[in-house]
């Protein structure tokens, strides 16, 4: 308990420097607002080994956030979204195997719906999060969920806002919380954490209204400025994901990625992808399986196709993969795989990448990259 209260009083205090030290030119010129959600939910048991896990409890969720008004283009596009920091924590049903759970992301909230004063959004946030007990063989060998103390933390969340007055707005909604490692540390069969939640907002100044004029360059760096064109992304990743649990050791991934892509609008990309997958685990596998390693003709790299939609925010991109291997003899898992991958451009060309790649929607690594992009225009009429 002294760590989730020493984290929310840390939280708490950063909120108190940006109100107070950073003085009311930056709350007003950022927009900012906090929020409080109470949630109340349950455990969603995927596998039965989770099943002694199910419970009720409570979770409570602290925010800084920026209520975009129009400074950059993307913002209008997107209907002038939310962007924050969120600090969640739960004791997650007072199970010893798990203890106090944690999670620290930053998010971005899509409004879908606005009329009035009342909105509906989703929002989507992927940080870090710390469980206060993992898997042991010896100490905690009933904690199948998590096999590490650090993991990514995802957060869904549709919700419904209403303004109250100029700087108050109340709401509420229906969260999907997800703690995983990606394989770094078996077993890894995740967290799922269903909550229904209430929430209270407040603007820390005077809040400034989406919509107002703006003046803005013809063409914006790294956005979409209307041309025809089909775009080819080479990437690669690797990775390291730990087996012991079912072959005593870890293994390297290496993967490679070719999407063609054509952009369909300000937003979005959509296109076909194949790749090729070096799990050394697979290896492993084909050679205890053959009597004689040395004459193995099956190929452990594993191929596959895909169709990709990709979400552009500027710089920022996300990625979802979703496709069938049709080459590589060792695919346990079965022959699906789906893809996420957060894409950043460092400059018009080369680009940042960060994977989860999942195998019947059961993670298998975790991986990080760089990547080139190729465009080719074939209609240059520019849209205005």
């Amino acid at each position: 308990m002294l760590k989730k209260y020493f984290l929310t009083v840390a939280f708490m205090l950063l909120t108190a420097y940006l109100v107070f030290a950073g003085g009311n030119n930056i709350l007003k010129d950022n927009n900012l607002q906090i929020e409080t959600r109470l949630h109340y939910g349950f455990l969603l048991s995927h596998h039965l080994e989770l099943e002694r896990f199910n419970s009720h409890f409570p979770a409570f969720e602290i925010s800084i956030q920026k209520a975009t008004y129009g400074t950059h283009r993307w913002e209008k596009e997107y209907d002038y979204p939310l962007v924050g920091v969120s600090f969640w924590t739960s004791r997650i049903g007072g199970f010893e195997e798990i203890g106090n759970a944690y999670a620290l992301f930053p998010f971005i909230n899509f409004p879908l719906f606005r009329k009035n004063e009342n909105t509906i959004n989703f929002r989507i946030g992927v940080g870090v999060g710390y469980l206060e007990n993992k898997f042991n063989n010896k100490t905690n060998y009933k904690n199948f969920a998590i096999g590490s103390h650090v993991n990514i933390a995802a957060n869904l969340q549709f919700d419904y806002r209403r303004n109250i007055s100029k700087r108050l707005i109340l709401g509420g909604g229906f969260t999907l919380t997800h703690f995983s490692n990606g394989s770094v540390k078996t077993p890894n069969y995740g967290l799922n954490l269903f909550t229904a939640n209430i929430s209270a907002t407040y603007f820390l100044s005077s809040p400034k209204r989406y919509g107002g004029k703006m003046i803005l360059p013809e063409l914006f760096p790294f956005e979409f400025d209307g041309r025809k064109s089909l775009e080819v992304n080479f990437s690669f990743a690797i990775a390291n994901k730990d087996m012991t649990q079912e072959l005593g050791q870890r293994f390297m991934v290496y993967a490679a990625y070719a999407n063609i892509m054509k952009r369909v609008s300000y937003k979005s990309k959509f296109g076909l992808g194949i790749d090729l997958t070096a799990d050394l685990s697979d290896k492993y596998i084909l050679d205890h399986k053959s009597e004689s390693p040395e004459n193995n003709t099956g190929t452990f790299v594993k191929t596959g196709v895909s169709a990709v939609y990709e979400l552009m925010i500027s710089r920022v991109s996300f990625l979802f993969n979703l496709g069938v291997y049709v080459g590589g003899e060792e695919r346990r898992r079965g022959d699906s795989y789906q893809r996420l991958t957060f894409k950043y451009l460092i400059n018009r060309n080369i680009f940042a990448n960060f994977v989860l790649n999942s195998n019947a929607g059961a993670a298998d690594y975790i991986g990080i990259g760089v990547g080139y992009r190729l465009n080719f225009i074939y209609k240059r009429d520019i849209k205005h």
